[in-house]
């Protein structure tokens, strides 16, 4: 059985385990990579992968590895071989941070031969073949290279996480700079900062896949990460990928001459705010970078070096996206001339700024400042108005210590900057005039007022009673979708522009909302449009089998159910909806089905339980079986539904005979004293034998306990015969399951992974939204009618009361005043 995503996920994490202990993430992270490297360019040379076979030396392979386990120089094994694999593939330095012999990181004498063979026993596993694993377009070893560098930067620290940019960032960018609607056929994308280089492979993941060659270009300073990066490339397929170990700023290594090699994407991420960056570099760049006169970076920043680097790294016609600080938007001043503020005029004045992206905080590791995208688009310039601008700092999850975007953030995002239109609270165009009247100063709060989220207090209410008519027309979201309710709730209060709630909305209101037509008919429409989404799934289903593409197939499905959802009237928000789906596939379930389904078609596999010595279980249940595709679960609900509730009753009757068992020792806890064991088993109730047996032979001396003891045996004799019995039952159930799973139709598959399995989920989760949703307004309303509940006269009525009556206690114990 083929492996699945977050089997492999768990395997790998296991081999950081083995090399752990003491060892700070951003050192073990080396060795772990760098034997996944090995083990998948053996095992795709051992497939009869050309590249493989011609560069990779015969006696480097992972099989020759596994030969020096146990072995005192293992580790001084493993350097030669690593040296002559970095100089097949011209790898040279990518290796330098993994020093198999090296004691003070991997222990001494027995201590390092014991870590370096448990990390290799690791990758040993048999269902860790990379050679025969990719299906369709599965990506099996270039995710789980991501997966372990996302968490390798989360626990490497402050400062050593930088290598990593965050996956749905790295998304975000490449489809706002539309990558994907390229159809040239080549194209060139260049990251001047890198790191590992999950930004350009993203990057690289939204080109078309057919008729499209996508060159790679980047740049990176730190001789660990651009080894990462190396590896990172190779793992995902592209071996000629042009990464350049240097300083960008002050010695670009992709340049003819004196001037940069151009680009038609170039996606950065650059360390925020870099100290001390300008060394070689002049400050009239020889390459035009920066000049005096429009402004040289400071060299306590280098933000502006690296975005002016990026611009002039972009062709005439194309694009660029860049993260950096929000600082830079409104660092400096124009009117004091100082180099930021003088910088981003130019900038402005050129119109190569497209639009800017305002991101949550805490997103990054290394940094929990709040960042920005700032797209450029140079063939945009000349017919520019403004700068599209975005404040997208509220979308997000908490993940640990970090926060990410959501799905549906990157596809409200990426569906708002597509549309280019007003949004209230979250973007707009803003033209180039009024940029100019703010003194270029492009702070998006400037711009784009944030939704408020304080808790208003209306002085009249709060004297007179009431609930503000501005605070119930603030729900229109609610009112537009059921309009019937607000009538419902909401009643004439004494005062005109103020409500109060009707009798029943004060003492009934879930009820009262479960009631109204209109609340009733949103979620008909909301149940309706799943339904809609179901039926297409249905036909979608029909298309699926070898050689399917599951990243086209959840694009497909992801697309559609939000453009269902938008046309449904119901309250719950489509992207929210969108999200669920997205974040059921992510959680690999979904993902690893069709990925089964696209290299083997609609057949299941079952594994029996097996012993630590892999030999197959004597005695196993229907329960142990294991069946990526179709669950012995789901199996047994559909055709042995009976069977399995005669299993359960018989459990059923097992526990209550367990129970009555342990109330009779409880209750009569005397009769069983001379019994050792507190545990009621057969050898506890082998013990009240005995002691009937010999309680009989003094009838009048145990007049008490004999009745006591032949309930126990008899509750005892009931349960074992029951034991029996399901022992029976569950065979009988386990060899039909066997059966059945040997017979089953490729339309029972497909029935039972998408009725039985994928809709129920999703169905389920859909329901808990409309669940959220109503409880939502129950909270918001409550609320709000406990804000003006109580008025002041009755605040001040209460505490006159309170007053009196303390002043009478007072003068019963004599004290006056």
């Amino acid at each position: 059985m083929a492996i699945k995503k977050s089997q492999l996920y768990s395997m790998l994490w296991e081999g950081c385990d083995a090399l752990r202990g003491g060892m700070d993430a951003s050192l073990y992270k080396d060795y772990v990579l760098v034997m996944l490297f090995l083990k998948y360019i053996s095992d795709k040379k051992k497939a009869g992968d050309e590249d493989m076979m011609e560069d990779l030396p015969d006696d480097c392979t992972f099989d020759e590895i596994r030969k020096l386990k146990h072995k005192n120089d293992i580790g001084e094994q493993i350097n030669v071989k690593l040296a002559k694999i970095a100089s097949a593939f011209g790898l040279d330095n990518v290796f330098v941070n993994a020093d198999f012999d090296n004691e003070d990181k991997l222990g001494k004498g027995k201590d390092k031969v014991d870590t370096i063979t448990g990390l290799v026993e690791v990758f040993e596993n048999k269902n860790l073949d990379f050679g025969t694993n990719r299906a369709g377009d599965d990506d099996l070893i270039g995710d789980a290279y991501e997966y372990l560098m996302r968490n390798f930067a989360s626990q490497s620290g402050k400062s050593k996480g930088q290598f990593y940019t965050p996956a749905e960032v790295s998304r975000l960018m490449a489809r706002i700079i539309g990558i994907s609607k390229d159809h040239r056929p080549q194209i060139n994308i260049y990251d001047p900062a890198c790191g590992s280089g999950s930004l350009l492979l993203r990057a690289r993941d939204e080109a078309p896949k057919e008729g499209v060659n996508v060159g790679i270009y980047g740049q990176e300073k730190d001789l660990s990460t651009i080894s990462m990066a190396k590896m990172n490339m190779i793992l995902h397929g592209m071996m000629t990928a042009d990464l350049q170990q240097g300083d960008t700023l002050n010695t670009p290594l992709h340049t003819h001459g004196v001037k940069l090699d151009q680009f038609d994407y170039v996606v950065a991420n650059p360390p925020f705010s870099l100290k001390k960056w300008m060394k070689s570099a002049k400050e009239d760049d020889i390459y035009g970078r920066w000049k005096k006169d429009i402004g040289v970076p400071p060299t306590s920043k280098g933000d502006y070096a690296f975005l002016l680097h990026i611009i002039e790294s972009i062709k005439p016609d194309g694009m660029g996206a860049c993260i950096l600080p929000h600082g830079v938007l409104f660092r400096g001043s124009v009117e004091k001339g100082e180099a930021e503020a003088k910088i981003r005029k130019h900038l402005i004045d050129k119109k190569v700024i497209r639009g800017i992206i305002g991101l949550p905080s805490n997103l990054f590791y290394g940094t929990g400042i709040p960042a920005c995208i700032i797209i450029i688009d140079k063939k945009y310039a000349a017919t520019s108005k403004g700068i599209f601008m975005m404040d997208a700092k509220e979308g997000f999850k908490k993940d640990g210590a970090k926060n990410r975007l959501r799905e549906q953030d990157i596809r409200r995002i990426s569906d708002a900057w597509e549309a280019g239109k007003k949004i209230e609270h979250f973007c707009r165009l803003v033209e180039w005039e009024e940029i100019e009247r703010n003194e270029y100063n492009l702070n998006i709060p400037r711009y784009i007022t944030p939704r408020s989220t304080e808790e208003e207090q209306n002085l009249y209410a709060h004297i007179h009673g009431g609930l503000p008519l501005v605070d119930i027309d603030s729900l229109e979201t609610l009112w537009n979708v059921c309009p019937s309710l607000r009538d419902k709730i909401f009643e004439p209060y004494e005062n005109d522009g103020y409500l109060q709630l009707t009798q029943k909305a004060d003492s009934h209101l879930a009820q009262l909302i479960e009631q109204d037509e209109s609340y009733k008919q949103q979620a008909d429409n909301y149940n309706s449009a799943f339904e809609t989404w179901h039926q297409f799934m249905c036909e979608e289903l029909r298309t699926l089998g070898v050689g399917s593409v599951p990243r086209k197939a959840i694009i497909r499905w992801s697309d559609e159910i939000l453009r269902i959802f938008k046309s449904s009237r119901s309250l719950v928000d489509a992207y929210a909806v969108y999200d669920e789906l997205m974040t059921y596939w992510n959680e690999v379930t979904m993902q690893d089905d069709l990925y089964l389904i696209s290299r083997d078609g609609w057949k299941v596999t079952v594994e029996l339980p097996t012993n630590k010595k892999g030999e197959v279980k004597k005695t196993y249940s229907y329960e142990d079986l294991t069946c990526d595709l179709v669950p012995s679960s789901i199996l047994v609900n559909r055709y042995f539904a009976k069977e399995q509730a005669d299993v359960t009753n018989t459990r059923q009757l097992i526990d209550a005979e367990q129970v009555a068992l342990e109330t009779i020792t409880e209750e009569y806890g005397d009769a069983f004293e001379d019994i050792e064991s507190d545990k009621v088993n057969a050898k506890f109730c082998k013990a009240v034998g005995v002691l009937l047996k010999e309680g009989k032979k003094h009838p009048a001396d145990n007049a008490d306990y004999i009745p006591v003891w032949e309930d126990f045996l008899k509750h005892f004799k009931e349960q074992e015969q029951l034991k029996k019995e399901l022992k029976e039952k569950v065979a009988r159930l386990t060899a039909n399951v066997l059966k059945k799973y040997k017979v089953l139709t490729e339309e029972e598959i497909r029935t039972m992974v998408f009725n039985d399995k994928w809709m129920p989920d999703m169905q389920s989760r859909l329901q808990a939204l409309m669940t959220a949703e109503h409880q939502n307004i129950i909270t918001t309303i409550t609320a709000l009618n406990e804000r003006y509940k109580v008025t002041l006269p009755e605040m001040e009525a209460d505490v006159n009361r309170y007053r009196d009556i303390v002043k009478g206690y007072l003068k019963e114990m004599g004290v006056e005043f």
